[in-house]
């Protein structure tokens, strides 16, 4: 396919190089377009050399062609990367002083830009205003990246990683709709880790693969995605705001936190079911007799507990509006306006959880299982970063979450470790209507689980999608180079009140879509 790469002048100009790299390894291609600032950062023969075609800068150069014209109309795809805040703001106000502004009013095809300012700049209401308005148009706008800039500072506007940059285009490329644009998302991500003393834990194996392709195919899908990662060394998901913890107990607090503002919570980590019943503050040193036994104590299940909350929360309804799925809903719960719910003891879900494997970490050899939990634990404080932030005590709120790709909305930025983002959107906010997002209640309207088995996968499974509450439970079988640490993924999805969809082995994006396909179809 063929895609224009235009580069804006700003420092970040070197890494659209990788951008190109990935784009022409992938059969693509790639006309670079860069303004006269760009070039003055990588010159044009870098341009001409990486992509193998002529580049320009200029509406004057080659005017018999009509470049201006003719560039925008040939694309399937337009990708500023870096995008500076004056080329967003030209494009916001259609103006078209060179040859990237000119091809930007001409192209008829999905455009993306990738952000990278200083903090100051990309937090400035004038360039929030020009965010809101390219995505009201349609445009994909990815949040900058948290990190080092310029000099010795620190914060939002640096340029994501290229890598993760070319996941969103390649996945633009594929045609994948848009059907969550303007919908909140949370994901949970990775392995919890339970402490037994300031060396050991016990832990499991996921690797946090799978929802990650949940967040970024979420966010390709327009999505404004929190994710929620326990213990993860992956790079963070362009566009989506990264919260980091590592307890079940943090976990559970950022979670309920973010789900508040939610329309869809996905809970992808495996969480511990059981943790020390008692921390070590010193490390268990070995003894010559017998080793001393850890006493475990259950954890609550955060599934569970969000499919309470929703049920409790919902307005009675004396008429029996809405579609009611499986058995029939308790005395006193009623189902959600224009939707069902999951059947008589989905609701009251109760402390059981989802098993999966788990192994003990660390020197000690301690071992414990690890699968859907809840909370409590030992919370350690909150690490915010980010300006602005504040910390409390259910999890840190911490400046402005990141990762606003969904058109309309206004774009935030912030990185928070331990807590929870505000999910608020910043100066010149406005209401939800103004800013293209969907009204929502105070509960998720779609909770999906995942559920790691070794035997008697869709049995288990089965028990537990109406156990939890949830709407739709991703089930899968864990082994030997199944499902962790790998990238591909095979599994079941139980749907509440329908017929289960088998997904086949594939990569785990192609089981992130399946679930968002049947999520876009719950969403009222």
């Amino acid at each position: 396919m063929k895609v224009v790469l235009g580069v804006s002048g700003g420092i970040a100009a070197y890494k659209a190089c990788e951008l190109l790299r990935l784009f022409t390894e992938s059969g693509h291609e790639v006309r670079v377009v860069p303004t006269r600032e760009a070039l003055k950062f990588v010159g044009a023969p870098t341009w001409a050399a990486l992509s193998g075609n002529p580049v320009s800068a200029e509406v004057w150069d080659d005017v018999h062609e009509v470049p201006h014209v003719r560039i925008g109309r040939q694309a399937d795809l337009v990708v500023v990367a870096p995008a500076t805040a004056d080329v967003l703001a030209k494009a916001a106000h259609g103006l078209a002083g060179d040859l990237l502004t000119n091809t930007l009013l001409t192209a008829s095809c999905p455009v993306v830009f990738a952000p990278a300012m200083h903090t100051e700049m990309w937090q400035h209401p004038a360039t929030r205003a020009n965010v809101a308005t390219l995505r009201e148009r349609g445009s994909i706008v990815i949040d900058p990246a948290v990190g080092r800039l310029t000099g010795a500072d620190t914060g939002p506007g640096r340029l994501p990683d290229p890598a993760e940059i070319f996941q969103i285009c390649r996945r633009v490329l594929r045609g994948r709709p848009r059907d969550l644009s303007g919908r909140r998302i949370v994901v949970s991500a990775g392995g919890t880790r339970e402490a037994i003393d300031p060396v050991r834990f016990i832990g499991n194996r996921s690797s946090g693969l799978q929802g990650y392709a949940l967040a970024r195919t979420a966010v390709a899908r327009g999505a404004e995605v929190t994710l929620v990662a326990a213990n993860v060394t992956l790079p963070d998901p362009a566009g989506a705001t990264v919260v980091r913890v590592e307890s079940t107990a943090e976990l559970r607090d950022a979670v309920l936190a973010a789900s508040g503002e939610a329309d869809v919570v996905v809970m992808a980590a495996a969480v511990a079911d059981f943790r020390p019943a008692t921390r070590h503050d010193e490390k268990i040193k070995k003894s010559h007799g017998e080793p001393e036994s850890i006493q475990l104590t259950k954890n609550p299940d955060i599934l569970a507990e969000l499919g309470r909350r929703r049920l409790q929360a919902r307005p009675a309804d004396p008429a029996g509006a809405g579609e009611t799925a499986g058995a029939a809903v308790p005395a006193g719960a009623a189902a959600h306006p224009g939707r069902g719910t999951a059947g008589a003891a989905g609701r009251a879900a109760g402390p059981a959880s989802v098993a999966r494997p788990a192994g003990a970490s660390g020197p000690g050899g301690a071992q414990g299982s690890a699968g859907a939990g809840g909370s409590a634990g030992e919370s350690r404080p909150a690490d915010v970063r980010g300006p602005g932030a504040v910390a409390g005590a259910a999890g840190a709120v911490a400046g402005e979450p990141s990762g606003r790709v969904a058109p309309g909305g206004v774009p935030s930025s912030g990185e928070v470790r331990g807590g929870v983002p505000s999910g608020g959107v910043g100066s010149g906010g406005g209401s939800e209507a103004a800013q293209g997002r969907v009204a929502r209640g105070p509960h998720p309207e779609v909770i999906v689980g995942f559920a790691a088995e070794t035997h008697d996968v869709l049995a288990n499974g089965r028990a537990k999608l109406v156990r939890k509450g949830c709407d739709l439970l991703v089930v899968n079988q864990v082994g030997e180079g199944k499902a962790f640490g790998t990238s591909d993924n095979a599994a079941t999805v139980l749907v509440a009140g329908g017929e289960p969809v088998e997904v086949p082995l594939g990569p785990k994006e192609d089981l992130a879509d399946a679930v968002w396909d049947l999520v876009a179809a719950r969403l009222t």
